[in-house]
């Protein structure tokens, strides 16, 4: 546990020294509303966005006025235990009935989602459980051959088709197959949409339609890849999906590429989405289950 804690430090590295120098700048002025207009600004570079910047600076105006001789160390702390509680409600990780479980990842091209896919994949199976892909992306030329690769560098099985084939074909064989061999959970990759593309976003209502036909209540998890070096953007594209088919977690890709790591606040606080997974390097083994209170201490604590 204390290596996964070292990882995601290390991934936040770019976004706590930003807001460490930027923040520690401040002391030794008094705190008055240019102070804190200099503190709205760091905060929002940092991606926090505009409704959790406003309610960061409100409370700590509450805790200054009862404690007008605070440190920087009480100062930092504060805000800390501010972040965490935002992330306090965050709904707990239920385990959903069913078998197998399925899960549907979506996310646009660029996000890191064939790469994230491939994480989770292992992920789950050095948990002990027994992984099937599918590859429903079809759209996009080479999707379907670098999950494949994946696939034979994991040891997992893939179904797949040709290019341009029906997508939710694939998942209806997918799914089939997993039930005939006693998969565990079944990883749809599913093709990069793009906000603006009505008819894919309806390709993926499909989708959940067979998957449902084929098991119960399936998918039983619709996940979002979405990359943390875009920032607030990502906050936009999380809003979009949800709106169109409800998501059940986030899978935050690229931490550790970015500077922009206060983005998780504003997601969960608007949206409502539990981030379920952080990607925290290159490496197979970077990704890790969100946990709150260590994202927070990495984002704040000074080194």
């Amino acid at each position: 546990m204390l290596g996964i804690f070292k990882k995601i430090k290390s991934a936040l590295t770019k976004t706590r020294h930003f807001l460490g120098s930027k923040i520690k700048a401040l002391f030794g002025a008094p705190w008055n509303e240019e102070t804190f207009d200099q503190l709205e600004q760091i905060l929002y570079q940092a991606d926090i966005g505009s409704q959790v910047t406003q309610e960061f600076i409100d409370d700590l105006k509450t805790f200054l006025r009862k404690n007008p001789e605070a440190s920087s160390e009480e100062i930092v702390a504060r805000m800390r235990s501010y972040a965490q509680s935002l992330l306090a409600t965050a709904p707990k990780t239920s385990l959903k009935t069913g078998h197998p479980q399925v899960y549907l990842i979506v996310g646009i091209n660029g996000s890191g989602k064939t790469t994230s896919i491939a994480k989770l994949a292992n992920l789950l199976k050095t948990e002990g459980k027994k992984v099937l892909l599918a590859a429903a992306d079809t759209f996009r030329a080479g999707a379907v051959d670098q999950l494949s690769l994946w696939a034979d560098r994991l040891g997992i099985d893939i179904v797949k088709a040709q290019s341009g084939s029906d997508p939710s074909s694939v998942a209806f064989d997918a799914l089939t197959a997993a039930k005939n061999r006693s998969v565990d959970v079944v990883l749809i990759d599913t093709a990069g949409r793009l906000q603006n593309k009505t008819d894919l976003m309806h390709e993926l209502e499909k989708i959940r339609r067979v998957c449902n036909k084929v098991v119960p209540d399936a998918p039983h998890e619709i996940i979002l890849v979405l990359d943390a070096t875009i920032g607030q953007n990502a906050v936009d594209q999380a809003r979009v999906f949800h709106q169109f088919t409800p998501l059940t977690g986030i899978l935050m890709a690229k931490l550790d590429g970015s500077a922009k790591g206060g983005v998780i606040l504003p997601i969960y606080r608007e949206l409502g989405i539990p981030i379920r997974w952080i990607g925290l390097g290159e490496q197979m083994d970077d990704l890790a289950p969100f946990n709150a209170n260590e994202y927070v201490a990495g984002l704040f604590e000074g080194g």
